[in-house]
């Protein structure tokens, strides 16, 4: 297992918004420090308050911003690339799926979060915090900064419309799954997925119905049609009707 996938990493709230802002202006060409000012005004207002940890929230928030989509692990960088120009050629609500697939490349904690869920959801149709934490503290060890670090990640979710609280608090259902259907599109989800796996070399199905990407539905595609739409997918034919999917060296 890579050392990504054994760090937690994520411990901030992070908003859809604030990282459509960084990838739109990575995508202007502005430099670091440029991207970090603006940041620093405009996310000032939500993190306003004289507790100095608060405060030092900002910079932390900023830095995993970065990290996202200007200062990607090495290994990550032409999956960024792929998705900068998918996110030129995106509009709408589709944009959500890149934004989703990077951090969850770069953060594989936030896929363990969203598998754990996608799961529970697919079991009983809501999920409590309670039952996610106990999850994730299975996975990753029994400790208070594995479970506070998830609810962080519940938030998010919340944030980005994935999940919605019920009426009862602390208890959520499932927004309608987006619809993803652009080949281009789903190659690329297929090929961020792969990152954020112990293994690179999965089943097709298991991938497309990953209860990870429980936001979306992702339309049926085949494995050379994938490869076909990715340079950097091939896959292996295994037995009459599996095919896995992996990366290219």
């Amino acid at each position: 297992m890579s050392e990504r996938l054994k760090q937690i990493g994520l411990d901030r709230l992070v908003r859809l918004a604030w990282l459509e802002k960084v990838s739109m202006l990575v995508m202007a060409a502005n430099d670091a420090k440029t991207i970090k000012s603006i940041l620093q005004d405009e996310l000032a207002g939500a993190f306003r308050s004289a507790n100095k940890d608060v405060r030092g929230s900002l910079d932390k928030t900023i830095t995993i911003l970065l990290k996202v989509w200007l200062h990607p692990p090495k290994d990550l960088k032409s999956l960024r690339d792929e998705g900068m120009e998918l996110l030129k050629q995106t509009s709408g609500p589709e944009s959500k799926v890149i934004h989703w697939g990077m951090v969850s490349a770069v953060y594989p904690f936030w896929s363990s979060v969203a598998a754990q869920i996608g799961r529970l959801l697919k079991l009983q149709g809501t999920v409590t915090s309670v039952q996610i934490q106990r999850r994730i503290r299975e996975q990753y060890g029994e400790r208070e900064t594995v479970s506070r670090r998830a609810r962080y990640i519940i938030r998010s979710f919340l944030d980005w419309g994935a999940l919605q609280e019920t009426e009862i608090k602390g208890i959520y259902r499932a927004q309608k799954a987006l619809l993803i259907d652009d080949i281009r599109l789903i190659a690329w989800l297929i090929e961020a997925a792969l990152y954020t796996r112990e293994s690179r070399s999965v089943p097709l199905i298991e991938l497309m119905d990953s209860p990870a990407l429980f936001p979306f539905q992702i339309t049926s595609v085949r494995a050379e049609s994938l490869v076909a739409a990715s340079p950097k997918l091939d896959f292996l034919r295994h037995g009459l009707d599996e095919d896995l999917m992996m990366l290219k060296n």
